[in-house]
């Protein structure tokens, strides 16, 4: 996977160094000088990844991890720390100001690599959702970004962890801020973790009689835990186990021994990232809800509708299963809005869509064509079981007054039904459509609030 890597160092032969490794890995590669500099760039050029020394004369790593992180345009970019400073310490320091990781010069290639591997996945991941939701420039990123002050307390946290006094431990230090389950095998690891919906799961890689590393590649493989992130512990110096596991998507690790701090800042960093992930998600699956629902009542829009019905109507020519469409239309509605006002013809409208989902089937596809007239695309359902359905939707409807709002009365609202089925002589969605149409305009001539068939 290439990506654009911003290197800032005051060095310049750590520059060249860092700059020659990746280049020669076909990654396109920026270089910084200061921490000022790093900071312009990083908002500028949206780099993919940054390497991030600590020790600069201008302003430190820390300040500058700090800095990207408060920006809507920035807080997204994953962060390394690279840098002589090789204390717990140190390490943790950089976890709280935000880096995703911290390496220790010299820097062995295979950790460097794996890791601008792992993250750049994660990148990429981020920047689908963002694009997804337009919210790449402008005032839509402080809108939607994750701040990073934001609290993340009280996850949920799954432990798997066959050695007891580890396992206390950990669950210790993680349980002041978030809710942590521990488990020893790999059935009830996999089993709790595909329905507990977990912030973060944390692997060991010492188990007894388990492969941590092909649980990890389970839980990828499955739907329900995919894009959850699952950290590992591993014994110090193990690297290349651990570039295995960052290859299997494992999203970051814990060096063992344990160091209490480094492990509540790395699980407080996953799960701030999972929370951004999911508010994109969430956004996400509102955008497409609006775009294909109607505003009002909540059913699907015309434009939902109509490629619902000609997906159905192909799939019931080929099959040749039945296929049947109601059209409504409410009775005299102009006469609500012009005694009570569009306000309580809204409500009416409201309540209608409401009625329609309570009294259609599960099966059936409820959606506004427009004004207040509806349509219930009903697959698999021949024209005596839709007459059946739509008869019971025209009492649901005329059998209980409406709510016209705060100081008007209740007003008996009724519809006029057309129903129609596929047959031999029709042979395009817009024909069923119309011969249900057709029998709708027949029932409102014939006196309104009955069911009139094609």
């Amino acid at each position: 996977m290439t990506g654009r890597i911003l290197v800032v160092d005051d060095q310049p032969l750590n520059v060249k160094l860092l700059e020659a490794k990746l280049t020669s890995e076909y990654y396109d590669v920026l270089t910084a000088r200061g921490g000022a500099e790093a900071i312009r760039m990083a908002v500028e050029e949206r780099p993919d990844l940054i390497l991030l020394d600590v020790m600069m004369p201008d302003m430190d790593g820390y300040e500058v991890c700090r800095h990207l992180r408060e920006q809507p345009e920035t807080m997204h970019i994953p962060i390394v720390m690279v840098t002589a400073l090789s204390d717990t310490a140190d390490r943790v320091l950089g976890l709280q100001a935000g880096a995703d990781d911290f390496l220790t010069k010299p820097v062995d290639d295979l950790a460097l690599f794996s890791r601008v591997r792992s993250l750049l996945r994660f990148k990429v991941t981020f920047d689908e959702l963002r694009l997804r939701l337009g919210v790449n420039d402008g005032a839509a990123l402080g809108e939607r970004a994750l701040r990073w002050g934001e609290p993340v307390e009280d996850a949920r946290v799954l432990l798997l962890e066959d050695f007891d006094s580890r396992a206390r431990f950990m669950a210790e230090a993680l349980q002041d801020h978030h809710h942590v389950d521990v488990v020893d095998n790999e059935s009830d690891a996999l089993r709790m973790a595909e329905g507990g919906d977990y912030a973060v799961i944390i692997i060991s890689l010492s188990l007894e009689d388990i492969d941590g590393l092909r649980v990890a590649s389970q839980l990828r493989s499955r739907p329900a835990t995919r894009m959850v992130p699952i950290l590992v512990l591993i014994e110090d110096g193990d690297l290349e186990r651990l570039a295995k596991a960052l290859d299997l998507g494992v999203t970051d690790y814990v060096m063992a021994p344990v160091d209490r701090n480094e492990l509540i800042a790395r699980v407080r960093m996953q799960v701030r990232r999972k929370h951004y992930q999911d508010r994109l998600r969430s956004d996400i699956e509102t955008s497409v809800s609006m775009a294909t629902l109607d505003e009002l009542t909540r059913l699907h829009n015309r434009r939902y509708l109509t490629t619902y019905l000609a997906r159905e109507f192909e799939r019931a020519q080929a099959t040749g299963k039945a296929l049947s469409l109601m059209v409504l239309d409410v009775d005299h509605f102009k006469a609500v809005n012009d005694t009570y006002g569009h306000a309580s013809g809204d409500l009416v409208l409201i309540e209608l869509g409401r009625r329609m989902l309570q009294a259609t089937r599960s099966t059936d596809l409820a959606a506004r064509y427009g004004g207040e007239e509806f349509v219930v695309v009903m697959p698999e359902t021949d024209l005596a079981v839709a007459c059946s359905v739509a008869e019971r939707l025209r009492q649901a409807i005329g059998d209980a007054p409406f709510s016209a709002g705060e100081g008007n009365p209740e007003l008996p609202i009724t519809i006029s039904i057309g129903v129609a089925a596929l047959t031999a002589s029709v042979t395009t969605p817009d024909a069923l459509f119309r011969a249900a149409d057709d029998a709708l305009y027949r029932a409102k001539g014939a006196g309104r609030n009955q069911v009139v068939t094609a």
